[in-house]
């Protein structure tokens, strides 16, 4: 099988809109694959969650959860074209932002997807604090 070519992601940020902390405003693609990753909660592989009532246990298994998917994929976090996520309470943004800088920070240079972060009242298990939905480009 030949070997994709190297998307071209690039990240802008107009003066205009701001310089937003650990995403892009603008992430533009052109790109062989698209891949869309669903929305990932706390949940380790057996299907158990992970840190009941700690935020701070949950983003890092989400996370680790959306390396998985991307290593599957074929890709890395430097592929991370999109993020949509999910909080039931806008108190956590701070370990969110914790976790996800972490995370971006893993590659070099750190990745910088656009984001789009909305508090909902609850998610489909009643104690999922976080989820978190992805689109890569390979």
């Amino acid at each position: 099988m030949p070997r994709e070519a190297t998307p071209s992601i690039r990240r802008i940020n107009p003066p205009e809109l701001g310089t937003p902390p650990g995403y892009s405003q603008i992430v533009d693609v052109s790109a062989g694959r698209m891949i869309f990753i669903a929305g990932q909660t706390a949940l380790d592989r057996d299907g158990h969650l992970v840190g009941k009532n700690d935020f701070t246990a949950q983003a890092a298994q989400v996370f680790s959860n959306l390396t998985v998917a991307l290593e599957a994929s074929g890709c890395t976090p430097a592929n991370l074209v999109k993020l949509t996520v999910f909080l039931t309470d806008m108190n956590n943004l701070a370990g969110y932002r914790e976790a996800r800088n972490r995370f971006l920070a893993s590659v070099a240079p750190p990745a910088a997807p656009a984001v789009t972060l909305v508090e909902v009242s609850k998610l489909y298990g009643p104690d999922f604090m976080i989820e978190i939905e992805a689109i890569a480009a390979a």
